[in-house]
């Protein structure tokens, strides 16, 4: 190995040297690999070379640091929020890996331009800021990916970039990218167009599952998307991005008068093609003959259904108009939790579960000797579950957007939850559609409230002809609300579901069968399954 690799003065100031380096990358040790990309990428911004050596090694570098930071993020990606300590520092070091690579990048746009224009220097230049979108663009997925507020900024670097792009009059020039597309090739403006499409698919709302195939989708059309100058001042777009602003797109209503810095984006093709793809699906061809991934044919229509109407920039009216309000709602998370604020009292099991464990009964036969009948009686503490306080910000007749600082429970996106409204006083079963953490480490949440007043029971698998000895777990029930088209439904703690399977509820005093339907509605945590009544006998 050569002495340059573990010296803490790193310098390149040639090819040689810094390929070298990236072919000695420990890249079956995620963790030792960053630590080598850092210095790698630090020595070059203490002291870069030729611009032209600068562009080279940077390039060479793309296909590790890609492999290396994919693998650190994995390690925050569909965490709870706040994250933890090591998370977080994984966190900041893979948002800081790509914004160095920004930087390394503009530092090669130093270049001097030859005398005579050259086609050779406008494809290296468009190149060149090509990778700043991208980088730039990283940061912004990044924490996207993360939950996390976008910095103060990031927006403006984003569109400084693209500006310089059309002043170059390079944003449409072809730039071959085979980290994002080995098939076809792309341009400036696809890459910043990718951005846009990515943002304004309301990314906090989406699973990291569903994120990543909008980001494949999202490159792969990108191209079809093309800018333009506002230059009919009688009729504004609906939506348009400012290049001065510290923002996405965004609705053209927004902006009292919007200048020569807006432009508008036409997604004519774009709508087309996302059309196309429905049409296909729905005539039984598979996602991964489409090319949109290894994915179920119906995850993959539901997710473009989602995403017609703002990539086609048709405003999606609101099922339920929102209220400002100002108030504190209560939260808790868990099922035993959740279960004990609905029912307002501990879950006990009903005497026909209530049956000794091996561990118990060894305890027991061990220490036999020990029990003293004269002894007091130790009465038990009352049982109580941690219940957080969040602001409510708006709210509408399906949910609320609430707020609280860092202090409190850890929330996942997709979570189960119960939530008692500022105006009244019982608990309602809720799922984090929409979660980010701000600049603060505070927390903002959207829930969408499950249709119907929760009851506590407590489920099991039924047996048929024998006496079950398993235990009852924690869950709900829902009722029909014809009046929305709602069916009842139970909501049971993830991997308990399967079609048709005969479960035994417990309520109170009252024991009876019911067989699970169709999945309704899915989290990370919890299905809500429709049934049929099989009986109403005790059992």
């Amino acid at each position: 190995m050569n002495a340059f690799v573990d010296s803490p003065n790193l310098v390149f100031t040639d090819i040689q040297s810094g390929g070298d380096y990236l072919s000695a990358l420990p890249l079956a040790n995620p963790v030792a690999a960053e630590e080598k990309l850092t210095a790698f990428l630090d020595a070059l911004l203490a002291a870069p070379p030729d611009p032209g050596i600068l562009f080279s090694l940077l390039e060479q570098a793309r296909v590790p640091l890609c492999f290396v930071e994919e693998e650190m993020a994995r390690r925050y990606y569909n965490r709870p929020l706040p994250l933890s300590d090591d998370e977080e520092t994984c966190f900041q070091q893979v948002v800081a890996a790509w914004r160095k690579m920004a930087r390394a990048y503009a530092m090669c746009a130093q270049m001097e331009e030859p005398a005579t224009a050259s086609a050779q220097f406008s494809a290296l230049m468009a190149t060149i800021l090509h990778r700043c979108l991208y980088y730039t663009g990283m940061v912004i997925l990044e924490h996207y990916r993360a939950r996390r507020e976008l910095p103060a900024g990031t927006w403006i670097e984003l569109h400084g970039f693209y500006e310089t792009a059309e002043e170059w009059q390079v944003a449409y020039t072809p730039v071959e990218d085979t980290l994002e597309n080995n098939l076809q090739a792309s341009h400036c403006a696809a890459a910043y167009a990718t951005l846009l499409l990515i943002d304004v698919a309301s990314p906090y709302s989406n699973s990291v599952r569903n994120l990543n195939l909008i980001r494949r989708w999202a490159g792969m059309w990108s191209p079809l998307i093309s800018l333009h100058r506002l230059d009919d001042e009688l009729e504004l777009p609906p939506y348009i991005v400012e290049l001065m602003k510290d923002a996405p797109l965004h609705p053209s209503s927004t902006s009292e008068d919007p200048g020569k810095d807006a432009r508008r984006l036409d997604m004519t093709r774009l709508g087309l093609q996302v059309n196309h793809m429905l049409s296909q699906l729905r005539h039984r061809v598979t996602p991964a003959q489409l090319g949109l991934g290894e994915e179920t044919s119906g995850h993959v229509i539901q997710l473009l259904e989602h995403l017609s109407r703002p990539w086609t920039q048709a405003a999606s009216p609101r099922r339920f108009r929102r209220f400002a309000t100002q108030g504190i709602a209560k939260v808790a998370v868990s099922f035993e939790a959740m279960h004990f604020c609905v029912s307002g009292k501990p879950f006990e099991q009903p005497d026909i579960a209530i049956a000794y464990s091996r561990k118990d009964f060894d305890q027991l036969f061990t220490f036999r000797d020990r029990a003293d009948p004269g002894a007091a009686l130790i009465i038990r503490p009352p049982i109580s579950y941690p219940v957080d306080e969040w602001s409510v910000i708006n709210h509408s007749a399906n949910g609320f957007r609430l707020g609280r600082s860092k202090a409190g429970q850890k929330l996942a996106h997709g979570q189960l939850l119960v939530v008692c409204p500022h105006d009244g006083d019982r608990f309602l079963l809720a799922q984090a559609t929409w979660l980010m953490e701000d600049h603060s480490g505070g927390l903002l949440v959207g829930l969408a409230t499950l249709p119907g007043m929760p009851q506590a029971i407590g489920v099991r698998q039924h047996v048929q002809g024998a006496a079950s000895g398993e235990r009852y777990v924690r869950a709900f029930m829902l009722p029909a609300m014809p009046a929305i088209l709602e069916e009842g439904s139970v909501v049971l703690p993830a991997g308990i579901y399967t079609a048709s399977k005969v479960l035994d509820v417990f309520h109170e005093e009252s024991h009876w069968q019911i067989r699970l339907m169709h999945i309704l509605q899915r989290g990370t945590d919890f299905d809500r399954v429709s049934f049929q009544m099989v009986n109403t006998h005790p059992v």
